[in-house]
């Protein structure tokens, strides 16, 4: 389990690894030593990730990314992915469709030849 004194500990290597903490989540400490909170989990047989923010000055506390996570292992028990519902907050912020949703409305308003 991670503590705040083992996360400020975290050298970076040659390549991302990760650091276990509990219930599926994660620190993955990158090659620059960025630390980013990570929960794995399944649902609909496959396996997903989602990040759940960065660790340090401006981000996230571990205590703030375990609940987080707490709240993305409810959001699994109900049956929703927590990295396509972050994904869908993040198009419906920015106000962009999906590349799906801009070829049905493409179908939809483009005018076919005779």
């Amino acid at each position: 389990m991670l503590t705040d004194i083992a996360l400020k500990r975290l050298k970076p290597k040659d390549k991302m690894y990760k650091v276990a903490d509990r219930d599926g989540m994660y620190a993955a400490v990158s090659p620059t030593g960025q630390i980013a909170f990570r929960y794995d989990y399944r649902t609909n047989g496959r396996r997903e990730t989602v990040t759940l923010g960065r660790y340090g000055n401006g981000g996230l506390t571990l205590a703030e990314a375990r609940d987080r996570c707490l709240a993305a292992r409810k959001m699994v028990a109900a049956g929703k992915s927590p990295a396509q519902e972050k994904q869908r907050e993040k198009r419906r912020l920015s106000g962009t469709a999906s590349f799906g949703d801009q070829g049905k409305r493409w179908l939809k308003e483009a005018k076919m030849a005779d």
